[in-house]
């Protein structure tokens, strides 16, 4: 082992030369380094953290200070000014790297390494801070030596920190692995050591793993057991060689499902008995998980329900409700329709949950409405609520299955149409995150795959509930309004909320791609439009109008597949609070800027595509009372804006336990948060600011 390690620092030596000018960035071939000062003005006398910034690329990995089997830890040859001293790094927690039997210890993305500048009493004037780094970077098949001269002006001053680089320091804080002040055990026993780290609540630890400081404490690539006894976790793996070390020190990775910390401990020599095994703990709490599908099924049941009420879902429930009361509708061919809508319904709520719930697993970040993210899906959407609308109005007939031309899309008799309906609705109710529906579909992102699709069935079956009902309760059926001349009528106002809805998709792809995109999306809307327009006439002269049919599916296919060119080149525009409340972008690091800092702060997620989100953005969140209490009260808003993909945002969420938006969080001054209903008042948000109002709910 030490041999690869000899290699690969000889490797790094010969590597690399000397940049002509040093800056305090650089970009190499596979990392991005930077280096940074938490104060551009140090205080003389004290100590001010620098860092160094490390960025690999997609598929690449930097090592920790103990790289495993194999790799370099990255190296620091410091310029200083005479008196100033520095420390070495402080590293965040790593993460395992198996390949070809070889463990290592390594990071991917952006680690950043912390640091102690020490500055001399009677230090005056501008100095550098500089150095040469070098440091190897690998993907799964080769390594390569790559090294930068840095360099970062700064100048003695009062020692304020610099805000533009607070967030990222906060953020590196976060990510190193916390001390523990209780001393654990070890002992060596046939060629096997055993750790025992003091850890209370280890209850709910899913999983771990022990990163000794160096390699003469234990094997890098044997496996680790892990199990538990009492308030320590027991790691278990095979000492590096026969005799035990004086002590042992490192950082315990622990899992708590997917809630990831690091610990940092040291072990004296002592008895360390076997514990009961994680897989235990972890098959209680599969049981515990698997307990919450009752409930999870039952908000998403209910929150399916609600949508119905949505502008873009009732115009399509209502008249396909109605065409059940027809004359001559006979009981099992109302059931068949039931069945069929309510499979429609259920099959795409649970194909769209697989998706995200894959996507999730994947570490993507995912959750309801996901696909909306797409410009593309936008599109296709924008496009058929528009033929919908048009529909409605008349312009032209459409069939499916036996239903004869003239009668309208939501009207089909049969059950391909109540199928094709149901699909068509639960598509169209993807923007919405209603009430009871945030818990329950957070919770199908984290229980089993069964458990989690069975939420989703859950609520696809929330959705198809009242149409499933007409069609099996004849009283149901008589009370609805029996068809007649009037509901042409009811029809082309129900075309109203449809084309109005048309109107706000073409407003998010704007907003999502850039006007570009919005330009072409209206060329293919007027397309689409005419080649409609021209099938109606058909109908009225001839019956069925193949050619413009044809013609307008082709524009809308076409469409999606040519709108990334467009939205490209366009601006996109990012969503903001309303304009009293003088928002902050969301970031994690600058949410715990402000936490550390116990300054009260109002976190919301909204998009463009959310209704519920814009509903209270136009309602209470732009109420002046709103701004002037937080504005009296100190409250700082921040907004995270989910309308593109963003896959911090997905990772908040799904650490709240939420699959969707909007999400509202306060966090107090005195370290409490509390999580707002999603249907905001301007009492409930003046309250925040009011004495008391930190308990948590």
């Amino acid at each position: 082992m030490w041999v690869l390690h000899l290699l690969a620092l000889a490797i790094l030596v010969v590597a690399g030369s000397g940049q002509a000018m040093a800056e305090s960035l650089s970009r190499q071939p596979n990392t991005t380094v930077e280096l940074l000062a938490e104060s551009l003005a140090p205080r003389p006398g004290g100590t001010v953290t620098v860092a160094l910034a490390m960025t690999a690329r997609p598929g690449w990995h930097t090592y920790w200070k103990n790289p495993g089997d194999s790799g370099i830890e990255t190296r620091a040859s410091w310029r200083l000014p005479e008196g100033f001293a520095i420390s070495a790094f402080r590293y965040p927690v790593p993460k395992t790297f198996m390949v070809s039997g070889i463990m290592n210890h390594v990071y991917d993305g952006e680690s950043i390494l912390l640091a102690e500048l020490s500055v001399p009493e009677g230090a005056l004037g501008r100095f550098e801070l500089a150095g040469r780094f070098e440091w190897l970077v690998c993907d799964d098949s080769i390594c390569v030596p790559e090294a930068a001269e840095l360099s970062l002006p700064l100048a003695i001053g009062d020692g304020a920190a610099d805000p533009v680089a607070a967030p990222r320091f906060a953020a590196a804080r976060a990510a190193l692995p916390v001390r523990l002040a209780e001393t654990g055990r070890f002992e060596v026993r046939d060629g096997r050591i055993r750790v025992a780290i003091p850890l209370a609540a280890t209850g709910d630890v899913t999983g771990a793993h022990l990163f000794a400081d160096d390699e003469t404490m234990l094997r890098a690539a044997a496996g680790q057991k892990v199990s538990r006894r009492g308030d320590a976790l027991i790691v278990e793996t095979e000492a590096a060689g026969p005799a035990a070390p004086a002590r042992v020190s490192g950082v315990l990775r622990v899992e708590r499902g997917q809630q990831v910390g690091g610990f940092a401990f040291a072990a004296e020599p002592g008895a360390v008995e076997p514990g009961e095994p994680l897989a235990a703990a972890e098959r209680a709490a599969g049981r515990a998980t698997t307990a919450g599908l009752g409930p999870a099924f039952g908000l998403a049941l209910v929150g399916g329900l609600l949508l119905n009420l949505m502008p873009c879902v009732f115009p399509i429930l209502s008249l396909k409700a109605m065409s059940l009361a027809r004359a001559g509708t006979s009981q099992a061919a109302a059931r068949v329709e039931g069945l069929a809508y309510a499979a429609g319904v259920v099959l795409s709520c649970v194909a769209l949950g697989a998706v995200a719930i894959a996507l999730a697993r994947a570490g993507a970040g995912a959750g309801w409405a996901f696909q909306l993210q797409d410009p593309r899906v936008i599109l296709v959407l924008m496009l058929l609520v528009l033929a919908i609308g048009l529909n409605f109005a008349g312009v032209f007939e459409f069939s499916l299955g036996n239903a004869s031309i003239g009668s309208s899309l939501a009207a089909k008799p049969g059950a391909p149409g109540a199928f094709a309906t149901g699909v068509l609705a639960a598509f169209v109710a993807t923007p919405c995150t209603g009430p009871f529906m945030a818990g329950a579909l957070g919770a199908a992102l984290v229980l089993p795959t069964v458990a989690g699709l069975a939420v989703f069935a859950g609520l696809g079956l929330g959705l198809a509930l009242p149409f499933l009902l007409v069609g099996f309760v004849p009283g149901l059926r008589r009370a609805l309004p029996r068809p007649g001349p009037w509901m042409q009528t009811f029809r082309r106002i129900l075309a109203v909320p449809m084309l109005l809805t048309a109107v706000a998709l073409a407003w998010v792809l704007g907003r999502q791609a850039g006007v570009n995109a919005l330009a072409f999306g209206l060329l293919a809307a007027l397309l689409v439009a005419l080649a409609l327009w021209w099938a109606g006439l058909r109908q009225a002269r001839l019956g069925p109008a193949l050619v413009p049919a044809a013609l307008a599916v082709a524009a809308a296919i076409a469409a999606p597949l040519l709108l990334p060119r467009l939205a490209a080149t366009g601006a996109a525009t990012a969503a903001a609070a309303p304009a009293q409340l003088a928002g902050l972008a969301f970031s994690p690091a600058a949410l715990a800027e402000l936490t550390a800092r116990r300054t009260p702060t109002f976190l919301y997620f909204t998009a463009d595509w959310c209704i519920t989100c814009k509903v209270n953005e136009k309602g209470a969140l732009a109420s002046p009372k709103v701004a002037d209490a937080f504005r009296a009260a100190g409250v700082t808003v921040m907004v995270g804006d989910w309308t593109r993909p963003d896959p911090e945002i997905a990772r908040f969420l799904e650490s709240r336990g939420r699959a969707g938006i909007p999400l509202y969080l306060f966090y107090a001054a005195d370290g409490s948060v509390r999580e707002l209903p999603q249907l905001l008042t301007v009492d409930m948000l003046t309250g925040l600011a009011s004495p008391g109002s930190s308990d948590r709910p």
